[in-house]
Protein backbone atom coordinates (compact mmCIF):
# COMPACT_ATOMS: atom_id res chain seq x y z
CA UNK A 1 0.00 0.00 0.00
CA UNK A 2 0.94 3.71 0.27
CA UNK A 3 3.67 4.87 -2.39
CA UNK A 4 4.75 1.16 -2.91
CA UNK A 5 2.73 -0.04 -5.94
CA UNK A 6 3.76 3.71 -7.42
CA UNK A 7 7.63 2.96 -6.93
CA UNK A 8 7.65 -0.59 -7.93
CA UNK A 9 4.76 -0.79 -10.56
CA UNK A 10 7.24 1.28 -13.61
CA UNK A 11 10.27 -1.20 -12.98
CA UNK A 12 8.09 -4.37 -12.73
CA UNK A 13 6.35 -3.61 -16.26
CA UNK A 14 9.71 -2.59 -17.96
CA UNK A 15 11.04 -6.18 -17.37
CA UNK A 16 10.54 -8.08 -20.45
CA UNK A 17 11.84 -11.16 -19.67
CA UNK A 18 9.55 -12.08 -16.64
CA UNK A 19 7.95 -14.96 -17.06
CA UNK A 20 4.80 -13.98 -15.18
CA UNK A 21 3.35 -17.21 -14.88
CA UNK A 22 5.82 -17.60 -12.34
CA UNK A 23 5.51 -15.32 -10.17
CA UNK A 24 2.84 -15.14 -7.47
CA UNK A 25 1.08 -11.70 -5.95
CA UNK A 26 0.27 -11.51 -2.55
CA UNK A 27 -0.92 -8.53 -0.10
CA UNK A 28 0.67 -7.97 3.72
CA UNK A 29 -2.19 -6.43 4.29
CA UNK A 30 -5.37 -4.91 2.75
CA UNK A 31 -8.42 -2.20 3.88
CA UNK A 32 -11.49 -3.93 4.10
CA UNK A 33 -13.02 -1.83 1.09
CA UNK A 34 -14.26 -2.95 -2.22
CA UNK A 35 -11.78 -4.30 -3.85
CA UNK A 36 -12.11 -1.69 -6.87
CA UNK A 37 -12.74 1.12 -3.93
CA UNK A 38 -9.66 4.32 -4.44
CA UNK A 39 -8.41 3.00 -1.19
CA UNK A 40 -7.79 -1.29 -2.02
CA UNK A 41 -4.13 -2.03 -2.20
CA UNK A 42 -5.66 -4.54 -4.64
CA UNK A 43 -7.38 -1.86 -6.74
CA UNK A 44 -3.71 0.22 -6.78
CA UNK A 45 -1.58 -2.52 -8.08
CA UNK A 46 -4.33 -3.21 -10.50
CA UNK A 47 -4.43 0.06 -12.11
CA UNK A 48 -0.69 0.27 -12.15
CA UNK A 49 0.57 -3.43 -12.87
CA UNK A 50 -1.23 -6.01 -13.39
CA UNK A 51 -3.02 -4.44 -16.36
CA UNK A 52 0.02 -3.33 -17.75
CA UNK A 53 1.42 -7.48 -17.66
CA UNK A 54 0.31 -10.54 -18.81
CA UNK A 55 -0.07 -12.79 -15.75
CA UNK A 56 -2.93 -14.91 -14.79
CA UNK A 57 -5.50 -14.05 -12.58
CA UNK A 58 -5.47 -17.06 -10.37
CA UNK A 59 -1.62 -15.86 -9.59
CA UNK A 60 -3.55 -12.69 -8.20
CA UNK A 61 -4.01 -13.80 -4.30
CA UNK A 62 -6.73 -11.22 -3.20
CA UNK A 63 -8.57 -10.61 0.18
CA UNK A 64 -12.02 -11.24 -0.05
CA UNK A 65 -13.18 -7.64 1.49
CA UNK A 66 -16.72 -8.84 0.91
CA UNK A 67 -16.61 -11.18 4.01
CA UNK A 68 -16.49 -9.82 8.03
CA UNK A 69 -13.56 -8.62 9.07
CA UNK A 70 -12.75 -11.49 10.52
CA UNK A 71 -13.99 -13.92 8.41
CA UNK A 72 -11.78 -12.04 5.80
CA UNK A 73 -8.91 -12.77 7.79
CA UNK A 74 -9.63 -16.36 8.09
CA UNK A 75 -10.30 -16.82 5.20
CA UNK A 76 -6.83 -14.96 3.53
CA UNK A 77 -4.96 -16.75 6.29
CA UNK A 78 -6.70 -20.59 4.54
CA UNK A 79 -5.57 -19.29 1.42
CA UNK A 80 -2.06 -18.55 2.57
CA UNK A 81 -1.85 -21.86 4.37
CA UNK A 82 -3.45 -23.79 1.46
CA UNK A 83 -0.90 -22.22 -0.89
CA UNK A 84 2.21 -22.36 1.11
CA UNK A 85 1.54 -25.71 3.12
CA UNK A 86 0.92 -25.96 6.81
CA UNK A 87 4.18 -28.54 7.74
CA UNK A 88 6.12 -25.24 9.08
CA UNK A 89 3.86 -23.61 11.16
CA UNK A 90 3.77 -20.19 8.94
CA UNK A 91 3.87 -19.43 5.07
CA UNK A 92 7.32 -18.91 3.75
CA UNK A 93 7.49 -15.74 1.73
CA UNK A 94 10.32 -15.69 -0.81
CA UNK A 95 9.70 -11.96 -1.44
CA UNK A 96 8.32 -9.60 1.11
CA UNK A 97 8.18 -6.07 -0.35
CA UNK A 98 7.15 -3.16 3.10
CA UNK A 99 6.92 0.16 3.40
CA UNK A 100 7.45 2.50 6.49
CA UNK A 101 4.77 4.81 7.75
CA UNK A 102 6.22 8.15 9.14
CA UNK A 103 5.11 6.11 12.66
CA UNK A 104 7.28 3.30 12.00
CA UNK A 105 4.17 1.03 11.47
CA UNK A 106 4.66 -1.24 8.61
CA UNK A 107 1.78 -3.32 6.75
CA UNK A 108 -1.38 -2.74 9.52
CA UNK A 109 0.65 -3.06 12.17
CA UNK A 110 0.68 -0.10 14.17
CA UNK A 111 3.22 1.42 17.32
CA UNK A 112 2.11 -0.47 20.40
CA UNK A 113 -0.39 -2.05 18.92
CA UNK A 114 -1.63 -5.85 20.52
CA UNK A 115 -1.54 -7.18 16.92
CA UNK A 116 2.41 -6.97 17.78
CA UNK A 117 2.22 -9.81 19.98
CA UNK A 118 -0.08 -12.22 17.96
CA UNK A 119 1.78 -15.53 17.26
CA UNK A 120 -1.12 -17.87 16.67
CA UNK A 121 -2.16 -15.97 13.41
CA UNK A 122 -0.95 -15.84 10.00
CA UNK A 123 -3.51 -13.20 8.86
CA UNK A 124 -5.07 -11.21 11.79
CA UNK A 125 -7.80 -8.77 11.56
CA UNK A 126 -7.79 -5.27 12.71
CA UNK A 127 -10.42 -2.77 13.55
CA UNK A 128 -9.30 -0.05 15.26
CA UNK A 129 -6.42 1.09 12.74
CA UNK A 130 -5.24 4.87 13.87
CA UNK A 131 -4.81 5.12 9.59
CA UNK A 132 -8.45 5.15 8.25
CA UNK A 133 -10.24 3.05 6.99
CA UNK A 134 -10.54 1.64 10.56
CA UNK A 135 -10.89 -2.12 9.33
CA UNK A 136 -7.93 -4.29 7.43
CA UNK A 137 -6.16 -7.81 7.47
CA UNK A 138 -2.96 -8.00 7.96
CA UNK A 139 0.18 -10.31 8.22
CA UNK A 140 1.82 -10.77 11.36
CA UNK A 141 5.14 -10.45 12.61
CA UNK A 142 5.92 -14.29 13.38
CA UNK A 143 5.07 -14.47 9.04
CA UNK A 144 7.16 -11.57 8.20
CA UNK A 145 9.99 -12.56 10.24
CA UNK A 146 9.63 -16.41 8.03
CA UNK A 147 10.58 -14.81 4.96
CA UNK A 148 13.36 -15.90 3.09
CA UNK A 149 13.93 -11.93 2.26
CA UNK A 150 12.16 -9.22 3.06
CA UNK A 151 12.88 -5.42 1.24
CA UNK A 152 11.99 -1.92 2.90
CA UNK A 153 11.22 0.49 0.44
CA UNK A 154 11.54 3.96 2.62
CA UNK A 155 11.14 7.75 0.84
CA UNK A 156 10.44 11.33 1.98
CA UNK A 157 11.56 13.45 4.90
CA UNK A 158 8.53 12.52 7.24
CA UNK A 159 10.15 9.07 7.70
CA UNK A 160 13.34 10.56 9.32
CA UNK A 161 12.91 10.36 12.50
CA UNK A 162 11.20 6.95 12.41
CA UNK A 163 14.50 5.34 10.11
CA UNK A 164 16.53 7.02 12.83
CA UNK A 165 14.59 5.02 15.64
CA UNK A 166 14.80 1.79 13.70
CA UNK A 167 18.56 1.90 12.80
CA UNK A 168 20.18 3.75 15.63
CA UNK A 169 18.14 3.89 19.13
CA UNK A 170 19.30 1.32 21.60
CA UNK A 171 15.97 -0.51 22.08
CA UNK A 172 12.69 1.16 19.73
CA UNK A 173 10.66 -2.09 20.64
CA UNK A 174 6.91 -1.96 19.90
CA UNK A 175 7.42 1.99 20.07
CA UNK A 176 7.85 1.33 16.44
CA UNK A 177 6.97 -1.93 14.78
CA UNK A 178 9.57 -1.53 12.09
CA UNK A 179 12.18 -1.98 14.33
CA UNK A 180 10.85 -5.79 15.07
CA UNK A 181 11.26 -7.03 12.20
CA UNK A 182 14.47 -9.75 11.47
CA UNK A 183 13.47 -12.40 9.48
CA UNK A 184 14.87 -15.55 11.11
CA UNK A 185 16.52 -17.47 8.43
CA UNK A 186 16.09 -14.65 6.22
CA UNK A 187 18.10 -11.50 4.93
CA UNK A 188 17.07 -7.80 5.36
CA UNK A 189 17.41 -4.79 3.04
CA UNK A 190 16.67 -1.16 3.26
CA UNK A 191 16.22 0.35 0.27
CA UNK A 192 16.09 4.45 1.21
CA UNK A 193 16.46 7.49 -0.50
CA UNK A 194 18.68 10.86 1.09
CA UNK A 195 15.25 12.33 2.27
CA UNK A 196 14.33 9.65 4.90
CA UNK A 197 18.28 9.38 5.46
CA UNK A 198 18.74 12.27 6.66
CA UNK A 199 19.07 12.08 10.19
CA UNK A 200 21.00 8.60 10.34
CA UNK A 201 24.58 9.50 11.32
CA UNK A 202 26.55 8.01 8.71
Amino acid sequence: GGSMPHLLAPHLCSFSEINWELVHFFYCDERLVPLDSEDSNHHCYQELLYSKINIPSSNIHTVNTTLSLEDSAADYQKQLLSFFGTANGYPRFDLLLLGMGPDGHTCSLFPDHKLLYYEDYVVAPISDSPKPPPQRVTLTLPVINKAAKVVFMVTGSDKAHALKSVHQSPNPGPSVPCSLIHPVYGELIWIVDKAAASLLNT
